[in-house]
């Protein structure tokens, strides 16, 4: 797996990104910050908790 770097853009609005397609089509998502894992999940009703 090969993990980018995230560089602030001088952009006014920050990138949107649908969970969806983060989670491809699932209800999990391992998300990489400053070489941490942490999970994304989706629960039944549709809330999102991110985890270390």
């Amino acid at each position: 797996m090969t993990v980018m770097p995230m560089t602030e853009k001088p952009e006014a609005e920050p990138p949107i990104h649908d969970v969806l397609t983060l989670t491809e089509g699932g209800s999990l998502a391992r998300l990489v910050h400053r070489g941490e894992v942490y999970v994304l999940r989706i629960t039944r009703l549709g809330k999102l908790i991110l985890t270390k």
